[in-house]
């Protein structure tokens, strides 16, 4: 170990832009077992490792990069495989640069953080290619059943823990697969659509029931799901795009985020791509500057757009999104037009933006200085497709579950009592964004395994329920 100060930090080599932006396969190579031996040893062992305090699963880092330092990978990927119920998704996904290696102890003193998603990815992929997954294995059976709405990390995980517990565990989602944002937001150049299907086969394999194109409100009510059910989990994530309250932004050719990278993501598995959500030979422009938007600006040049230009209305430093996203798309030819904001959209379908240049002004409540116009800074961009990627907020549940009991914040996220994470309605939980708000994974992936230890709790202390067939 402390091989940081002899060998210098280095990632897993990348495919060369104008390659890798013709397919949507992930843009960089694994780890051969010398290198990710190379960069885990890098690790200072540090007495107090800021990299696992960072990490919202509190992953044993420093101890499983040691293991994979010393060639013992089975060991680091049961290590790993402990407090993660999906590493090498975390290992591709997670924003390490604002997390475990942004918070690195040799990063703090110049050397270059441990590349830790890189060595987690590797470690797993690993796993899976010699056969050290272990299929998910049901605890002695309780005779309790559990039904929990939403397929993504978060009703995933709690599934996986509920499961291993003993429930009868049943899963609805209104998509045709499993999977949530993993599935159909995330693209593939970023996740691998076969890296989510096998830890979905293994969890249906396991006994995990699941029930695709169902959904709450239309296919039952929350009333008819509780009557069937011991306990439900609410973990439907937060859909609905954040609006943006500008002329021409209901016109033909300006669009959702999510509802173009679902249409991507399903073209991905064989579906039809409507020319709505096809970009090629179009002139693109993302508005937005989150991580969703660098999706968004990356998937819009596979699919052969004429030109992708990514609106932002703060400058470099204070977007939220990633980073080595953003340098990634600049790669990849997208152009990154900051300090700037739309104020309008022409034509139907549309033509054009019309914008305005920015300014940083005085801090807001949150600490961000707040962008401001400048005077004389209006400017037009011409758009043959405009995506809205300003974020999310929750769908209206109580009204859309048939559930006008179901208490919410004024954001529309559940009310969760925070020691039990149990809803309004008894035997009812939330977890995930739904609860916290648009979110990571990995933060989904911790709720999801909090509340299955709370859920397993709480039905023990229960007397047997009458459940309808």
């Amino acid at each position: 170990m402390l091989d940081f100060v002899i060998r210098s930090q280095a990632y897993p080599p990348k495919r060369p832009a104008d390659a890798r932006a013709r397919d949507f396969r992930e843009i960089a190579a694994p780890f051969v077992p010398e290198q990710g031996a190379e960069q885990a040893a890098r690790c200072s062992q540090c007495g107090v490792p800021y990299c696992a305090v960072h990490c919202p699963l509190h992953n044993h880092i420093p101890d499983w990069l040691r293991l994979a330092a010393e060639g013992r990978l089975r060991e680091a990927f049961e290590l790993s495989n402990a407090t993660s119920t999906m590493p090498e998704i975390c290992g591709r996904i997670c924003p390490q640069d604002r997390l475990c290696e942004g918070n690195c102890v040799i990063e703090f003193s110049g050397h270059g953080a441990v590349t830790i998603g890189a060595v987690e990815k590797y470690i797993t992929d690993t796993a899976w290619a010699e056969g050290w997954v272990t299929p998910l294995e049901p605890g002695p059976a309780t005779g309790r059943s559990i039904g929990i709405i939403g397929a993504g990390p978060a009703g995933l995980t709690a599934a996986e823990y509920l499961r291993a517990a003993g429930h009868e565990v049943h899963v609805y989602d209104r998509h045709d697969r499993a999977g949530g944002l993993l599935t159909y937001g995330i693209p593939g150049f970023k996740l691998e659509k076969p890296v989510v299907v096998r830890r979905l086969e293994r969890l249906a394999a396991g006994g995990i029931v699941f029930h695709q194109g169902f959904s709450v409100g239309r296919d039952a009510d929350l009333a008819a799901l509780r009557a069937r059910h011991d306990a439900l989990l609410i973990a439907t994530g937060v859909y609905r795009p954040k609006p943006i309250d500008l002329p021409g932004a209901e016109r033909e050719g300006v669009v959702a985020a999510l509802d173009y990278l679902i249409a991507s993501n399903r073209a991905d598995f064989g579906a039809p791509l409507p020319s709505t959500f096809d970009a090629v030979g179009k002139r693109v422009v993302v508005i937005g500057g989150g991580d969703t938007a660098m999706d968004c600006v990356r998937t819009a040049v596979r699919q052969g757009a004429t030109s992708v230009q990514c609106l932002y209305r703060r400058d470099r430093a204070n977007m939220p999104g990633s980073q080595r996203e953003v340098a990634n798309a600049e790669e990849e030819g997208v152009e990154f037009i900051w300090l700037s904001a739309p104020t309008a959209f022409e034509g139907d379908p549309v033509r054009a933006v019309r914008a305005r240049a920015m300014r940083l002004g005085s801090p807001d409540a949150s600490g961000r200085r707040r962008p401001e116009p400048v005077p004389d800074g209006d400017f037009t961009l011409e758009a043959d497709l405009v995506i809205q990627a300003l974020g999310f907020d929750p769908e209206d549940l109580p009204l859309a579950f048939g559930a006008a009991e179901l208490r919410v914040t004024r954001w529309g996220t559940l009310i969760v009592e925070p020691a039990t994470m149990m809803t309004s309605l008894p035997g009812v939980f939330a977890a995930g964004d739904i609860v916290r708000g648009a979110s990571l994974v990995v933060w989904a992936i911790r709720d999801g395994r909090d509340v299955a230890a709370k859920m397993h709790a709480w039905l023990a202390a229960q007397a047997p329920l009458e459940r309808a067939a």
